[in-house]
């Protein structure tokens, strides 16, 4: 039988073994597998389908699954569509497997059989876990099992509404060479139960690890077969934890849902601008409050900037939260076009609460908190700010600004200081609130707010 060499990083496949896999470049992730075609598919992927007019189909949002957590229903787009498979990310001990045994418990409850199958833990445990957590459906039932047939068999069985495998690095198929967890082996189990939930309209969440990046891992093409992919962030010191869509086929992606970790369990946090902002000192250099938009969700979140005098002939640039390169280009800008002298200054930026902030509309928050900090002079606590910040200095136009505004004026803030022409295309000129329209950094400054 022939082997091959599979990158255990990014799925990268070679002939021979080599130090440093070409595709991502790390050292020592190639690991040999047998080639061996899989066997027979089960009967369910044997049965032929039969071709519709595409007027004639019926598709309507009565053919989700809702639960009792809306932010988990929000990230998917509404609910759970039936037949959809769901990979589930995240960093070991963040709370994937709670997660999704409490979104079992409330689906059996509502919906009819669930069966959760652990392959990492026994019966037992997940008990254990399970009365933590307070979960007491009759209609869940869970499996201790890692032979992908067995699971098959007990589906056959007992006919679930869903099915969550938790995880697919611990499946295997017995007619399929390689060990559980690795490449080959991830790839076939999660194809065979793409399978059978487009056979079944069996709605499935398999739970993935991840890699020392973030990543899911196994192959690239994992996250090609599922549907939907999910990752649950949050950092250790905080008990918030943000679950993001980054492919959603029958939703919007990058939507967020926010939970908040304790004793029993993540609960869900409906107002999480209000939750961001509890702790945030006023009148503090350093510290601005930015509108941002998550999916399709506004939330205002705290940046807090440190500008310090460095020892060291190399200044440190330490961001969390936000991209560090973004950072970089924002100090350059203040450097070149408002005149700061930061290169010999050691500037640290963080968003407050654990959550990262992906789109560039909080440039202007970054920049002013840098500012801020740097001549010591606080901002306005009555003041939030959003804003795309371009090379030349200019604040660029941002997307949704209704709802930043919205949500701004509903959390207590008196100004809003928004890109001018997102002011000038405003429909609705009186929002509540008052609106400062500016067109770069430097007009920002001159205006009085630092």
């Amino acid at each position: 039988m022939k082997s091959s060499y599979y990158c255990q990083e990014c799925g990268y496949e070679s002939a021979k073994w080599l130090g440093r896999c070409p595709g991502c470049g790390k050292w020592n992730t190639l690991v040999e597998e047998i080639r061996s075609s899989p066997g027979p598919l089960p009967s369910f992927a044997k049965t032929p389908s039969k071709y519709q007019p595409f007027p004639s189909i019926k598709a309507s949002d009565k053919e989700r699954l809702t639960t009792s957590f809306n932010e988990f229903d929000r990230v998917l787009g509404g609910g759970l569509v039936k037949g959809s498979l769901v990979l589930v990310g995240g960093d070991p001990g963040i709370g994937k497997s709670t997660l999704l045994l409490q979104i079992a418990n409330s689906l059996a409850s509502s919906s009819g059989p669930i069966l959760y199958t652990s392959g990492e833990e026994s019966c037992h445990q997940v008990k254990l876990r399970g009365d933590r957590l307070k979960v007491n459906s009759p209609a869940l039932y869970i499996l201790s099992e890692v032979n992908l047939e067995n699971i098959f068999a007990s589906i056959e069985k007992l006919s679930p509404k869903v099915l969550i495998v938790d995880s697919i690095q611990t499946i295997y198929r017995p007619d399929f060479g390689g060990s559980p967890g690795g490449v080959g082996q991830v790839r076939e189990c999660t194809t065979a139960l793409m399978y059978l939930a487009k056979s079944s309209d069996l709605s499935i969440f398999i739970v993935g690890h991840v890699t020392k990046e973030g990543a899911i891992a196994g192959p690239k093409v994992l996250e090609h077969i599922v549907d939907t992919v999910l990752y649950l962030e949050g950092e250790e010191s905080h008990s918030y934890r943000i679950l993001r869509a980054v492919k959603n086929r029958f939703g919007s992606t990058n939507e967020i849902g926010v939970f908040e970790m304790e004793s029993d369990g993540l609960k869900e946090v409906p107002d999480p601008s209000a939750k961001f902002l509890a702790e945030r000192v006023a009148n503090i250099p350093g510290s601005v409050v930015v509108a941002s938009i998550e999916g399709t969700r506004p939330i205002l979140v705290e940046i807090q900037a440190l500008v310090s005098s460095t020892n060291f002939s190399l200044a440190k640039r330490e961001v969390l939260g936000v991209d560090s390169n973004r950072v970089a280009l924002l100090i350059a800008v203040l450097e070149k076009k408002i005149g700061l002298h930061l290169g010999g200054c050691d500037i640290f930026v963080n968003v407050a609460g654990g959550v990262k902030i992906l789109e560039p509309a909080a440039d202007l928050g970054i920049a002013l908190s840098i500012i801020s900090n740097f001549k010591n002079v606080p901002l306005s606590p009555e003041i939030a700010v959003v804003g795309e910040i371009g090379l030349t200095g200019e604040v660029r136009t941002v997307s949704f600004i209704e709802k930043r505004i919205e949500e701004v004026r509903k959390l207590g803030f008196k100004r809003f200081i928004i890109p001018e022409n997102n002011l000038i295309n405003l429909k609705k000129k009186e929002m509540g609130i008052e609106l400062t329209g500016v067109k770069t950094v430097k007009e920002a400054l001159e205006k009085g707010y630092l």
